[in-house]
């Protein structure tokens, strides 16, 4: 599906974004672990997190989609063996996460994705779950999927994690909650937190003393409702549309506020956007507020490198934004975008010059400089931030999206949205 925007004069309007990605897999999953029944309010119902309903379902929970919501029927700590392989579409997250689940079950599971997850590096995740005793093979020595698991038997190990990645750490944690002894992760640099958020939501182990994190086996756990904040990935491609386009003035509504995921704010205020976001409650352990974006004269900035951790989907868009800012901006701490859903740091650079605007690769980084931005044709590269940062980047002056549709992968109503913010509708 192609997209043709034509050039946008303003946004305006309120806004309230889809459920976060992040904390619907997790509250799927816990879900599924729990004993009982709960509601899962306003969860994200897109691509990726349709295939963790799925697979939890598989796994033996009882999974119904009741108007916005998810009503859960726990299978408890014990999940039965699937009878077919474990589809986890396009959703890294949910290979990643389940994969620990799984090394804490007796029982055999395959695990396999589409053409891109298939493509994704899982040795990452496999490392430690076998050096706690699970049994994975995979495609180059379980380095990549489908990967198949017998689990079990599993000990607690500390783990240092070589990169900061919220998705390794939350693997090995919930690996942990099957494993003997105690299982602890060290990060090398502080990561999205959700996972910790939602063990405590469900009086699960969990301890922080430092850098580090630390669970142990657990006992069987009631079920409990969980609401889900607004996405502020999702958020994050109007709060940039609003800065580039001229005499906008927008509001998001009931956005996650989690400070491991905001980084984008504090780079943007440092590249002088009119940006103001205020936490007005919180939601089951997730900050939640309000964030009201206006058209702002940007300048480039040299991004800190430790911000990168904490706005690592956000990147895509921030280079939208670095786009149209007076100077240079330079990008550091890039090695895994180019791991992702596509390799993000040639997808941004590819697109950036299709549009015209100035911009340099390096292996982990990216300099971009602004104020040349013109209409042209982006391609997405099965890669739906890729499609909804370069909408966005081309606002302005008009721009044609191909394959539009992997939008819906995160944000099934992005175009929706989009229109009715610059008043198409």
């Amino acid at each position: 599906m192609e997209r043709l925007i034509p050039p946008t004069p303003s946004l305006k309007g309120t806004l309230r974004v889809p459920g976060d990605k992040s904390v619907t897999h997790r509250g799927l999953m816990l879900g599924a672990l729990a004993q009982g029944e709960s509601t899962l309010y306003y969860p994200l119902k897109a691509g990726d997190t349709l295939s963790t309903a799925q697979v939890m379902r598989q796994l033996g929970a009882e999974i119904t989609e009741r108007g916005e919501h998810f009503h859960i029927k726990g299978a408890g700590l014990r999940l039965q063996e699937p009878t077919d392989v474990l589809d986890c579409g396009n959703a890294g997250t949910l290979m990643r996460l389940v994969a620990g689940l799984l090394s804490g079950q007796e029982i055999f599971t395959v695990l396999t994705g589409d053409a891109s997850l298939r493509r994704r590096p899982m040795g990452r995740v496999t490392t430690p779950l076998r050096q706690m005793g699970a049994r994975i093979e995979g495609r180059e020595g379980g380095k990549l999927a489908p990967l198949a698991i017998r689990g079990g038997g599993l000990r607690g190990i500390h783990y240092e994690l070589p990169v900061a990645s919220a998705q390794v750490k939350s693997a090995v944690l919930l690996a942990g909650l099957f494993a003997e002894e105690d299982t602890e992760v060290a990060e090398p640099a502080p990561t999205r937190d959700h996972t910790e958020r939602v063990f405590r939501h469900y009086g699960l182990p969990i301890e922080l003393e430092g850098n580090l994190i630390r669970t142990r086996r657990a006992e069987p756990f009631a079920a409990r409702d969980l609401i889900v904040p607004g996405d502020f990935s999702s958020a994050a491609f109007f709060i940039v549309a609003a800065l580039i386009t001229p005499e906008s003035d927008i509001t998001l509504e009931g956005v996650g506020l989690n400070p491991t995921r905001t980084g984008l704010l504090t780079v943007l205020k440092e590249m002088g956007a009119d940006l103001s976001w205020e936490v007005t409650e919180g939601q089951d352990g997730e900050p939640v507020g309000a964030i009201r974006a206006r058209s702002s004269r940007l300048k480039g900035v040299s991004v800190d490198p430790k911000l990168i951790p904490l706005m690592v989907d956000e990147v895509p868009v921030l280079a939208a934004a670095a786009a149209w800012a007076e100077g240079e901006t330079y990008i550091p701490n890039l090695e895994e975008l180019r791991v992702k859903e596509s390799d993000r740091v040639a997808a941004i650079a590819h697109n950036l010059q299709n549009l015209g605007a100035p911009v340099e690769m390096g292996p982990d980084w990216l300099k971009i400089r602004g104020g040349s931005v013109q209409s042209g044709v982006v391609e997405p590269f099965h890669d739906h931030r890729i499609a909804m940062a370069f909408a966005v980047c081309g606002l302005p002056k008009g721009v044609t999206v191909q394959d539009a549709e992997w939008a819906s992968i995160s944000f099934p109503s992005f175009w929706e949205a989009l229109e009715r913010l610059t008043g198409r509708v």
